[in-house]
């Protein structure tokens, strides 16, 4: 073995110049050893003999040797250095009788994920995308960037040394109060700030509702179609899924649902049904809570943007309806400010505050304390208020152009759900043009739409449609978009060989070509 040539071509092509030259010696007959160019076995030039070849102190090879016998690589023996076996044996499979039960086949896909991990859905399109028509992002450029810089740098210098250690793992108590305050008085809460804990998002938010309030196996109603962030929460706990089908008056759970498929936790977006836009009635919130009471399940009320009501007062929350109600009411304020704050808030009946706030100390480190102080200013002082006055106006104003467009180019194909509330709305499709399609070619022309159907929870029950978010587009624009997106679903009904006669007669209007 040609140990000068060996470390010369490892410098020259792993090797670092800043290396002093017992690391490089060892660095190199470790990879030399891993490789197999060292074979198992092969007996190592004596320390003087190396030294003198390479030109380098005895202690420098001394250092390499000594570095790789702790490491595992070689043996010193009376005789010499002897490189080690480094192979990794087989690992026997566990048959019966040795107490380890096989599940069925390993998954098929990459070493070290899960099953959970693998049936992951692909994320629909997010809200990375700047463009008409992603749902779920505010207007951006319309909140006040200076005022909150403002807070924070307040914040901060408020601090003292105690405070940039770990935080109360239910939040901080003035974010706390601040919430509890702003519920009772415009959601029609009914908390304490005991009850309120503050997390780091709605994901956070539902990923601690599902663990803390149900076992694995247990069953939790999720509307059909919903909200993929909320299914995939329950599925990580290892919760039996059921989907509910949702109707022109939301969520619409059967004599036979509760009867055959007893829930642990129900899952609900009652304000503004997420994907369609649908509100549920009044009747089915009471019905609700009472089917809730005598299973003895709880209601997660997900209340994601009801503060933006365009036709009417706000609703009242579900959490408020009945005295000591079932519900976990989860709120947030990406929708009301902005995502990148990634904090939300989950309020729980009393009796479960004690036991979840020990659980949040067990498992949630909490800091972000400055952040926290900031917003709860920001609540407190009226701004928070001031805000969503001034987002109301401009999505209704978006909304209205929206909706216009809509009826103009598409009113005689779809039909409008959703647009009185929040900041997006549902168009609902004939079952004989297929969304995904249309979401695709839509994509093609820039335009960022969701295909209902890929919110649907289980098979049946499913809508056929697209979900348009609106609240960062500006009104001047909206009836170019609608256009387009019209365009790319008039070609589609053309195609499936649905359309009018006029329809036919101007189908080179269509910006596509072969139309």
């Amino acid at each position: 073995m040609d140990y000068a040539l060996l470390l010369s071509n490892f410098d020259r092509n792993h090797g670092h110049h800043s290396w002093p030259r017992q690391r490089l010696l060892h660095e190199c007959l470790r990879h030399a050893i891993r490789d197999g160019t060292l074979a198992a076995g092969t007996r190592l030039v004596a320390t003087r003999a190396l030294a003198a070849e390479l030109g380098v102190a005895r202690n420098t090879v001394l250092y390499a040797y000594e570095q790789l016998a702790s490491e595992g690589f070689v043996v010193p023996d009376r005789r010499g250095t002897v490189v080690a076996r480094v192979s990794p044996a087989p690992v026997p499979e566990a048959g019966p009788g040795l107490g380890q039960k096989r599940r069925g086949p390993p998954p098929a896909g990459p070493a070290g994920l899960s099953r959970r991990a693998m049936n992951l859905r692909p994320l629909s399109n997010g809200a990375s995308d700047a463009q008409a028509f992603v749902p779920g992002v505010p207007d951006l450029h319309a909140f006040p960037l200076a005022l909150w810089r403002r807070l924070l740098d307040r914040a901060w210098r408020g601090l003292d040394a105690a405070q940039l250690n770990y935080g109360d793992p239910a939040g901080a108590w003035a974010l706390r109060t601040a919430i509890a305050d702003y519920l009772r008085a415009s959601r029609g809460v009914v908390c304490e700030a005991e009850q309120v804990f503050i997390t780091d998002g709605s994901q956070s938010t539902l990923d601690l509702c599902a663990r803390a309030c149900a076992d694995e196996g247990d069953t939790v109603w999720h509307e059909n179609p919903g909200y993929g962030g909320a299914l995939a929460a329950f599925r990580h706990a290892g919760l039996a899924v059921a989907g509910i089908p949702v109707d022109e008056d939301g969520m619409a759970p059967s004599a036979q649902d509760w009867k055959a498929r007893r829930p642990a936790l129900i899952y609900t977006t009652p304000s503004h049904q997420y994907p369609v836009g649908t509100v549920l009635s009044l009747a089915r919130r009471l019905a609700l809570i009472d089917g809730a009471r005598r299973a003895g399940a709880l209601i997660i009320e997900d209340d994601y943007d009801s503060e933006f009501r365009h036709d009417g007062p706000p609703l009242a929350a579900m959490q408020g309806l009945a005295a000591d109600a079932p519900v976990l009411y989860c709120g947030t304020f990406s929708k009301t400010m902005f995502p990148g704050l990634r904090i939300g808030y989950l309020v729980v009946p009393p009796g479960l505050a004690p036991q979840l706030a020990l659980l949040r100390a067990q498992s949630a480190a909490a800091g972000r304390v400055a952040e926290q102080l900031a917003l709860a200013e920001f609540v407190t002082s009226g701004q928070f208020l001031l805000h969503l006055r001034r987002m109301r106006r401009l999505y209704r104003e978006r909304r209205d152009a929206l909706v216009a467009a809509l009826e103009k180019h598409l009113g005689r194909i779809a039909t409008v759900h959703g647009a009185s509330a929040g900041m997006h709305l549902s168009l609902r499709l004939p079952d004989w043009l297929p969304d995904e399609a249309i979401r695709d070619r839509a994509r093609q022309e820039g335009i960022v739409v969701n295909a209902l159907s890929t919110h649907a929870v289980q098979d049946g029950a499913a809508w056929n449609g697209l979900m348009l978010g609106y609240a960062q587009v500006p009104a001047a624009v909206m009836d170019g978009l609608v256009k387009r997106l019209a365009a790319v679903i008039h070609l589609a009904a053309y195609e499936a060989g649905r359309v009018s006669a006029t329809a036919k007669k101007n189908r080179s209007r269509l910006p596509f070509k072969g139309a």
